[in-house]
C-alpha cells in the first residue's frame, strides 16, 4: 500500500489551507501523510493546522521566506512517501483523489504524474471564468495538460506527484521562482523518467479572485518562460508566442485607420469574432452569461498579460543578459 506525502508550501494564506486540508479529510484513500510547509508568512497558518491535528497525519514547519520552489524541496526532505505529492495551497481536493491516482499507478508505470484543474461549484462567477481561460484551447490552455500534447507531459506544480526516486535523483527544484516547475519538470523527463497525466486526478483550483489579480499572475508567467529559455534556450515555441502576437497586434490595430480603414474594420471583425467565440463556448460549457461575459475579460487579460510580461523580460534578457 502506497504512502504519499502531500508538500504543501504556503505563504499568508490561512484561509485557503483550512479549505485544502478540509478536503483532505474526505479522502476515500488514506494512506497519506501531510506537511505543511509555512514559507516566512506573517498571517500564519498553525492555528488553522492544529483543527485538523487530530484528523489527517499532519505536520506543520515554519521557515524563514525563500519561495515555493524550495520550500517543497524542504518538504521533499523530510517525506517519508513512495510518492511525493504537491498543491498549491489555494485547492480543494475531490474525495476520490488519492483512490484514482493509487489504482492508475497500479496500471501504469508512472515515475511522475500531472492532473488538471477544474472550477469548483463554490467558486464565484470570476473565478469561473478565470478557470475556465486557464484551460480553453481557445486562449492556448487547454495545450497544458491534454492528451493531444505534442511531446512528453510536463506536470505542473499546482497539482503533481514524483516518486521519491525522481526526487533522489533530481534533487528538487534547482531555482524558487519564475517558472520553477516547468524547469523541474523538463530535468525529469531528461533524466529519463516516465510522466504521464491522470485526467481523472483533478483538483479545484481558485487561482485569484479578480482579474487585476489574474493580470499580476498571468504577467509573471510570461516572464517566467523568458526566464525558463536561460536554461532551456529551445522551450520558447510556437505556442508561447501565440499571446505576443495577440498583444502586438491589439497594438498594432489601433494604428491601422492611420494606413488604410478597411484594414482596421478587418482587425477589428477577428478581435471581435475571437472573443465572440469565447463567450458562446463559455456559456455552452457553464451555462451562464455571467461567467461567459467575464470569460471574455479573463481571456483577453491571459493573453494580453503574458504577452506584456513575455516582452519585458524578453527585453530585459536581450539588453541585460
Amino acid at each position: 500500500m502506497r504512502l504519499y506525502s502531500v508538500i504543501i508550501p504556503v505563504y499568508n494564506r490561512p484561509d485557503e489551507v483550512d479549505e485544502l486540508l478540509e478536503s483532505l479529510t474526505r479522502q476515500t484513500y488514506d494512506n497519506f501523510e501531510v506537511l505543511i510547509v509555512e514559507d516566512g508568512s506573517s498571517k500564519k497558518c498553525d492555528n488553522v493546522v492544529e483543527k485538523y491535528t487530530g484528523k489527517l497525519h499532519l505536520t506543520y514547519f515554519y521557515k524563514p521566506n525563500s519561495g515555493q520552489g524550495f520550500s517543497r524541496n524542504f518538504g521533499f526532505e523530510r517525506a517519508k512517501g513512495d510518492f511525493l505529492v504537491v498543491f498549491d495551497s489555494d485547492c480543494i481536493i475531490p474525495e476520490h483523489y488519492f483512490e484514482t491516482v493509487d489504482k492508475y499507478l497500479d496500471e501504469h508505470k508512472l515515475d511522475a504524474y500531472g492532473g488538471p484543474d477544474r472550477a469548483h461549484s463554490s467558486f464565484t462567477p470570476t473565478q469561473k471564468a478565470i478557470s475556465y481561460s486557464m484551460t480553453s484551447v481557445f486562449t492556448t490552455g487547454g495545450i497544458r495538460g491534454g492528451k493531444k500534447r505534442m511531446g512528453a507531459f510536463h506536470p505542473r506544480s499546482f497539482n503533481m506527484g514524483i516518486s521519491k526516486e525522481v526526487y533522489q535523483k533530481t534533487k528538487g527544484y534547482k531555482i524558487t521562482r519564475m517558472g520553477e516547475d516547468i524547469e523541474f519538470s523538463i530535468r525529469i523527463i531528461e533524466l529519463g523518467f516516465k510522466t504521464g497525466l491522470i485526467e481523472d486526478a483533478y483538483v479545484y483550483h481558485k487561482r485569484r479572485t479578480s482579474l487585476s489579480q489574474f493580470y499580476k499572475q498571468l504577467h509573471f508567467f510570461g516572464r517566467a518562460r523568458i526566464n525558463i529559455s536561460r536554461f532551456y534556450p529551445g522551450e520558447v515555441k510556437l505556442v508561447h508566442l501565440l499571446p505576443v502576437i495577440f498583444t502586438l497586434g491589439f497594438f498594432f490595430m489601433w494604428l491601422l485607420p492611420v494606413i488604410s480603414t478597411v484594414l482596421f474594420s478587418v482587425a477589428l471583425i477577428l478581435f471581435v469574432s475571437f472573443f465572440g467565440l469565447i463567450f458562446f463556448d463559455a456559456f455552452a460549457k457553464e451555462k451562464s452569461l455571467s461567467v461567459a461575459t467575464l470569460s471574455v475579460g479573463a481571456a483577453f487579460t491571459q493573453l494580453f498579460a503574458y504577452g506584456i510580461g513575455f516582452l519585458t523580460e524578453g527585453w530585459r534578457k536581450l539588453t541585460k543578459g
